[in-house]
């Protein structure tokens, strides 16, 4: 029985990918575990591995494919024994069956999925992708085995064709009653421009289309809903970095023979990541109908890259030397300007950090990633003239710094204290170290 192979979800946010690269053509017989194509994300490029072993009957989406929905079938496995002819009754490449105008019978429409009928979508439990072969799901349909009790034995713990033929798991509950409709849709968003208006606005001057890639209409989609759904409300405060710039050139000194040179955005890692731990309840993210309080320290980072931009995650923070951290971050931008970052890598976290200061700017209000609770915006360090504790006016370096928050998860008391918590950590760097 031939089988489609579909456009995997490589990441969490995947909805669509480019088809960049086919490693195998139309006859190559391929085993579970080899890759056979590269798939470009909204994130990174990515290697596809077969679950099943076959022929590749046919190729239904060419190389350099953009688009391309997850689920949507792009080729077809041959099992041993079938000719190419059986490619062509999967993969939307049989002929449509003529409409009938009489409804067909409720037993007719009762019967399970025919043996060549499309794979049923992947399954979730707990709101994660269950990973299964398309053979696998489609046998499940047909046994009326529910994928959630299966423990897969393929690659990554994938479930294949022979978990599903041994498994005596229950039959799949019913689905439960749609709920009722309103009686009174919430009024339509008024329609942005369409591409001709805008074209028509601007006719005659001269420009240049500048075509989307995956990840700027990633950017944009996120980021736009983002800002429509999050309550957002900021905090600001200015830092005086004297005493973290001393003790910074003063660490550098002794690790210099190590080849360690520590960036005041490590200092800044480290005093988020002690923060969250001093404040708990802010060490959180939105999930929808609750909140989930992280016990570890997992700050994201923003790194600016060609077309977009990365927020890979340091794990355990908060348990790192800053020399540990430097490091870590130092080879997580340097993969992330080449694409070649892991989904593991940049999903997760709590709190995030964009640092704009190397650019000049003062300061700026930066938008919340969800599912993080905050996202906090560093400006440059100027020297700025302050007024000391006993009246006098001195001269200082200072840094400003905007904490956007979203109010679901963390209120303006929560927000106050992190924030205060991670002033201090930069203000007091020793102490961070104790």
């Amino acid at each position: 029985m031939a089988i489609e192979l579909l456009m995997p979800a490589l990441s969490p946010t995947m909805e669509e990918g480019t088809l960049a690269k086919w490693l195998v053509k139309e006859g190559d017989e391929v085993k579970s575990g080899d890759i056979i194509a590269e798939i470009e994300t909204d994130k990174a490029t990515m290697e596809f591995e077969a679950v099943d072993e076959g022929v590749i009957g046919k190729i239904l989406v060419a190389e350099g494919t953009e688009g391309v929905k997850v689920n949507a079938a792009i080729a077809v496995l041959l099992e041993d024994g079938e000719d190419a002819s059986a490619a062509d009754t999967v993969g939307g490449s049989a002929p449509a069956a003529p409409a009938k105008e009489t409804q067909a019978p409720k037993e007719a429409q009762a019967k399970p999925a025919a043996a060549d009928a499309p794979a049923p979508a992947a399954p979730k439990k707990d709101g994660e992708r269950i990973f299964a072969s398309p053979l696998a799901r489609r046998i499940a349909g047909q046994k009326g085995l529910d994928l959630t009790t299966i423990t897969g034995s393929g690659p990554k713990g994938r479930i294949v064709k022979a978990d599903v033929e041994n498994a005596t798991a229950a039959p799949k509950a019913a689905p439960a009653a749609a709920a009722p409709t309103a009686s009174a849709a919430p009024a339509a968003a008024p329609a942005a421009p369409s591409l001709d208006a805008i074209k028509k606005t601007y006719e005659g001057r001269a420009y240049e289309e500048v075509k989307l890639d995956g990840m700027r209409k990633t950017i944009a989609a996120r980021l736009s809903e983002a800002k429509q759904t999050i309550p957002h409300f900021y905090l600001r405060r200015d830092i005086q970095l004297d005493a973290l710039m001393a003790f910074r050139a003063t660490l550098n000194k002794q690790l210099e023979a190590r080849g360690v040179k520590l960036s005041v955005n490590d200092f800044i890692i480290k005093a988020v990541a002690n923060a969250l731990q001093a404040v708990p309840e802010a060490n959180a993210v939105w999930a929808g109908d609750r909140v989930l309080q992280l016990k570890p320290s997992d700050v994201a980072v923003a790194v600016a890259i060609e077309g977009g931009l990365f927020t890979p995650v340091l794990k355990d923070a908060d348990m790192k030397s800053l020399s540990a951290l430097s490091s870590e971050m130092k080879d997580l931008a340097k993969r992330a300007r080449e694409r070649k970052l892991a989904p593991h890598e940049y999903n997760g976290g709590a709190f995030a950090i964009s640092n704009l200061g190397m650019f000049g700017i003062d300061n700026f209000d930066a938008i919340v990633n969800p599912p993080h609770a905050g996202i906090l915006a560093v400006g440059a360090g100027k020297k700025k003239p302050v007024v000391g504790a006993d009246g006098e006016i001195t001269v200082a370096n200072v840094m400003s710094v905007t904490m956007s928050v979203d109010h679901r998860v963390i209120d303006g008391a929560v927000g106050a204290n992190l924030l205060n918590a991670i002033v201090d950590n930069l203000e007091n760097p020793v102490a961070m170290l104790a």
